[in-house]
């Protein structure tokens, strides 16, 4: 009679047999290295091959480890208040997936650089095999408020990290009292309203584009119920900016 597999072990089984796989050329190589008669060409060859299956090896542990963690990343509660409304403080976010993003093999360290247009944050996602990826934030100094520069400086980084890290973890927020509903799915636009929305951006101002992603992330993620209301606002927005150009 036939073993049953479990059901983790079917999901595994396709990294499982690559990672023998680039095991096994690794070995190869390994042997090539030893054998005296194979000249620098080939080796530097060989070496280059093998650099290309490490970095496969990583990719494909990195892109595993992240599946597994998506399915253990709750939404972060907004308890921070802003001009453009409720919103997930850093503090918050980082509280929360620091302990998950550790037993699933992930760091995340950001780099900071002051340039002419503004300051960017570029956050890096690391994970224990080698492998990462980043992306980044450019944003113009936060002045509201009557901030002095280095508030400003502040103000500006710690949004720009907020962005960078949710993209990156596709962590969503959700308001603090909602009444029970955050557990129940929530129905998304469709393709063909959440492309709408992405050209009605595309000519907004840019406070406009930072709110909208510091809400929503990307067009896909609006709910169905706030299409009407978010493609009125933003038509709103994007009618001056048009005339400008």
């Amino acid at each position: 009679m036939a073993t049953p597999i479990h059901p983790k072990t079917a999901d595994q089984a396709p990294i499982t047999q690559a990672t023998q796989d680039s095991t096994a050329i690794i070995q190869v190589i390994e042997r090539a290295a030893l054998n005296p008669e194979v000249d620098i060409d080939k080796m530097e060859r060989l070496l280059q091959m093998q650099e290309r299956v490490l970095d496969r090896q990583a990719l494909m542990a990195y892109s595993a480890a992240m599946a597994a963690m998506q399915t253990e990343l709750p939404s972060i509660a907004e308890r921070g208040q802003g001009n453009n409304g409720a919103y997930a403080t850093l503090e918050d976010i980082v509280d929360t997936v620091r302990p998950i993003m550790q037993k699933h093999g992930f760091a995340v360290s950001f780099r900071i650089q002051t340039q002419e247009r503004g300051i960017q944050v570029t956050g890096v996602l690391m994970h224990q095999d080698g492998h990462r990826e980043e992306t980044s934030m450019l944003l113009p100094a936060d002045t509201s408020g009557s901030k002095n520069a280095v508030q400003a400086f502040g103000s500006s980084t710690s949004y720009g990290k907020r962005y960078v890290l949710c993209a990156l973890l596709n962590i969503t927020t959700r308001g603090q009292d909602d009444n029970g509903h955050a557990a129940a799915p929530v129905k998304l636009v469709t393709p063909f309203q959440s492309g709408q929305l992405r050209q009605l951006i595309a000519i907004c101002p840019p406070a406009t584009q930072e709110w909208f992603v510091g809400k929503y992330g990307e067009a896909e993620r609006v709910p169905r119920s706030d299409f009407d209301k978010l493609r009125a606002s933003l038509q709103k927005r994007a009618k001056p900016h048009r005339q400008r150009h």
